[in-house]
């Protein structure tokens, strides 16, 4: 799976799936991750056609959810528009905790890559249940919490994971769906992202936090477009 038409992978492998997203011109990628993601839940959703494991109902709930997805992520743009000044807040943080269940935790991961990436601050990305076997220990007031908190099944799970770093005095920023009444009883700060299929959340989740990279490393300097010590393809192993 790739961005790339006529790359060296494409050559070596034996099927290919080019993303189509348009050049990628930045080191850190962001649009091609958002693609991948999209392309390999359309993948995922035709092998369970084939297999008879997706359900018509939940195959055309998530087709419709698919044909939206632009609609929604530039809403999810619109509604990042503060991601700047909550940069501006938070860039003198020692580090940063990124944390997500189920769906949600793919989305931490590439918003705390993101923010080490271009920002060169430390971030580290957790499945929120493994945040008392270790790294819970690192969070303070000078290093926060950034939850994926969107719609999901495992949504109350994951708010008690916040309410535990909160107990360790870590301020809380959370990504959480429009319309979510009760987030703010528990985050510092949230970034509202559109309601869509769950499988989809991760795209829509991901917008605010590679934004919020984005305008940490403005603020701290940092060339964003080409970090240091990375390259924008990999030619060693």
């Amino acid at each position: 799976m790739t961005n790339t038409v006529g790359s060296a992978i494409t050559r070596e492998a034996d099927a290919v799936l080019f993303l189509q997203a348009g050049p990628e011109i930045a080191v850190a990628a962001s649009k091609t991750f958002v693609a991948q993601v999209t392309t390999l839940i359309v993948l995922a959703a035709g092998i369970g056609r084939i297999r008879g494991t997706l359900p018509e109902d939940e195959e055309r709930e998530l087709a419709g959810a698919l044909r939206r997805l632009p609609e929604a992520a530039q809403r999810a743009l619109d509604s990042a528009a503060g991601a700047s000044e909550l940069a501006r807040r938070y860039v003198n943080s020692r580090g940063f905790m990124f944390v997500g269940r189920g769906y949600g935790y793919p989305a931490a991961l590439e918003g705390a890559l993101k923010l080490k990436e271009i920002s060169y601050l430390h971030a580290e990305g957790y499945a929120a249940g493994e945040l008392k076997h270790g790294p819970i220990s690192l969070l303070d007031a000078e290093c926060p919490l950034v939850a994926v908190a969107t719609r999901s099944s495992v949504y109350e799970k994951l708010i008690s994971n916040v309410m535990e770093g909160r107990a360790r005095d870590a301020k809380v920023i959370a990504v959480a769906t429009e319309g979510d009444e009760q987030i703010e009883r528990f985050a510092d700060d949230v970034c509202w992202v559109p309601d869509t299929h769950e499988a989809l959340s991760p795209i829509l989740a991901v917008i605010p936090l590679q934004l919020f990279a984005y305008h940490t490393a403005v603020a701290r300097g940092t060339d964003v477009d080409q970090p240091r010590n990375l390259a924008k393809s990999v030619t060693v192993e």
